[in-house]
């Protein structure tokens, strides 16, 4: 498979695969394809594995795309603005995503489930009590909302995160959270209750603009008479 990048802050995919190569998709995110496409509408697992895809914000059945007679073409294009990285991952080099960050992959890669080890890291860290965990062999497209700044841990290492910007991490890495100090600061300061906590080592990605802060800034130019 080869593959493109395209665009600035609504990006797309294009995909290029030779003749029986396959890409699984969360369905609904196909943008566009050549005519030798052939789409397929799985469970990919079994309804276990469904239903854990489900709980991870994706949706419980994918769509495989293979190439037949000939070399293939399929994009993939983001629901919002922001931007589409692509991930190598290799046996023990797994990567934890925001719920419904996975865009796309090569059939190698497994989307499961991640739950964090903590209740209150999941429940106030911004990022839900469910991630999603991305492992296997392959290739694997993400997106990201907004732009993505990377940093990477050592061992120990904490970087604290507001709400919504932990876009994904290596798994290597670990979640916890803090609670912003000072009464004062907790319900004045703007910035919520908690903080999410990210220990090295690893890498992390952080994200600019969070759906969650996207909604509310649109939020007060809704109009919501009847």
């Amino acid at each position: 498979m080869q593959y493109q990048i395209v665009g600035d802050t609504l990006p797309a995919v294009i995909c290029t695969l030779d003749t029986k190569e396959t890409l699984i998709t969360e369905n609904g995110a196909m943008a566009w394809m050549t005519p030798n496409m052939r789409m397929e509408t799985t469970s990919n697992g079994g309804l276990g594995k469904a239903i854990g895809r489900a709980f991870s914000g994706e949706r419980m059945f994918q769509n495989r795309y293979t190439a037949e007679g000939g070399p293939g073409q399929i994009a993939f294009a983001s629901s919002l603005p922001g931007c589409i990285r692509a991930f190598t991952l290799t046996p023990g080099k797994e990567l934890i995503v925001q719920k419904k960050g996975f865009l796309a992959s090569e059939v190698g890669v497994t989307l499961s489930v991640f739950f964090q080890k903590k209740f209150g890291a999941g429940l106030f860290g911004g990022e839900g009590f469910i991630m999603q965990r991305l492992s296997g062999s392959g290739v694997v497209f993400v997106e990201f909302d907004g732009y993505v700044v990377e940093y990477t841990l050592q061992p120990g290492q904490q970087m604290v995160v507001d709400t919504g910007y932990l876009a994904a991490m290596d798994a290597t890495c670990q979640m916890d959270i803090q609670q912003v100090p000072g009464i004062k600061n907790a319900l004045l300061g703007g910035e919520g209750l908690f903080n999410t906590v990210i220990t090295g080592p690893g890498k992390v990605y952080l994200q600019t603009m969070p759906i969650n802060q996207l909604a509310s800034s649109i939020q007060p130019y809704i109009y919501t008479g009847r």
